[in-house]
């Protein structure tokens, strides 16, 4: 199988599969525990903050873990959102048209809530308009919600740009860490959400970075874990897992980076002598992610195609897989719901190979044809 799916999830680090091991075989205390074993359980937990909080430049008392990246999201935007109402800041939250899904599901709750929403365009490119932005905020706007990078087309935002507006700004870093370089205090960005599974830890866990002074309203209460921001007990054979995918992350990222890109854009070329369109590609992108379409080729039809050649690639993300809609995220940058469904999204990874991406290259005319004949 040609893996080519990294931005839905990444195989297992042998680095995190490890440290997982160790703890669920030798390590069986509950990290909130006073005994011996207690205290094992929680050396663990507090090196894996340290090598989380390192790879995106925060403090370790300022990572909070979770479930996941969708759970990081909801926290901080519904949270923040929350604390600010309650201390009379406002009720406005403003985001964009091309965050993921989980962000979109906490605004969707917060106007349930009764905050007001305003959504933001992007341009062509998957870039927030800069000017809009700046003309949603308000004098009750209690936070911002942007990615920093696209989990479709990889765009990056320009959130130091935007955070130093004056807003209090929360950004899903999801798809940026371990792929490129993060410094929480360069971006000014007050709450930045993280998940395991999307750089080579488990799935199941996740991380909120909320900085010295951010407000944040718990939204799973009961227990004194996580200095009162999340209460449950750790879990602490994934967190171990997350802590040392952090670490190798931090290590290879320069490396990876730039071995990862040449592949992409190998990918690119050929795809374009094939005629391919690209999506978002003449903006600051991530290294390893790759949007492209063919004229009257269905995604779907392309994807469920390169799966029985053994090539497994995605028409956007996980979360949404299974509807017929078409992406929202390409309907954002302007395009008609017939060229939004034609998109196929590429995503690499650290295993991949020039010969992977040759023969994936070597596919496409076929199917292609194929496809267009059957239509």
């Amino acid at each position: 199988m040609i893996y080519l799916d990294h931005n839905a999830t990444t195989p297992l680090l042998p680095e995190a599969r490890v440290a997982m091991t160790a703890v669920l075989l030798e390590t069986h205390g509950n990290p909130s525990s006073l005994h011996a074993m207690g205290r094992a359980a929680r050396d663990l937990v507090e090196k894996a903050r340290q090598n989380v909080a390192a790879l995106v430049g925060a403090l370790p008392e300022e990572i909070v873990f979770t479930s996941g990246g969708t759970e990081a999201d909801q926290l901080a935007v519904r949270g923040a959102a929350r604390a600010a109402r309650a201390k009379g800041r406002g009720a406005h939250v403003v985001t964009s048209t091309i965050e993921h899904p989980a962000i979109v599901g906490a605004c969707e709750a917060l106007r349930e809530d009764g905050f007001e929403i305003t959504v933001v365009p992007v341009g062509e490119g998957g870039i927030v308009d800069r000017d809009a932005f700046a003309r949603a905020l308000r004098k009750d706007t209690a936070l911002a919600t942007v990615q920093l990078a696209n989990h479709e087309i990889g765009s990056v935002q320009p959130i130091a740009e935007l955070a130093a507006m004056g807003v209090p700004m929360h950004t899903d870093a999801v798809q940026a860490a371990g792929k490129i370089p993060i410094d929480v205090g360069a971006l000014g960005v007050s709450w930045l959400s993280l998940s395991a599974h999307k750089m080579g830890g488990p799935k199941g866990v996740g991380a909120l970075v909320i900085r010295r002074g951010a407000d944040i309203e718990p939204l799973v209460r009961g227990g004194h874990q996580e200095r009162e921001r999340r209460g449950g007990t750790e879990n602490v054979a994934g967190i171990a897992g997350f802590g040392a995918a952090a670490a190798v992350a931090q290590n290879t990222l320069a490396e990876q980076g730039a071995r990862v890109a040449a592949l992409r854009d190998r990918f690119e070329r050929g795809a374009l002598l094939l005629g391919a369109r690209r999506h978002g590609a003449m903006t600051p992108r991530v290294p390893n992610t790759s949007n492209v379409a063919w004229d009257g080729v269905s995604g779907e039809l392309l994807t469920i195609s390169l799966d029985l050649e053994g090539v497994a690639v995605s028409t956007g993300a996980a979360c949404t897989s299974g509807s017929l809609a078409p992406s929202p995220v390409l309907l954002a940058l302007g395009l008609c719901k017939s060229r939004a469904q034609e998109g196929i999204r590429v995503s690499l990874g650290a295993e991949n190979t020039e010969a992977e991406i040759d023969r994936v290259l070597a596919l496409l005319p076929g199917l292609l044809a194929r496809i267009r004949a059957a239509g």
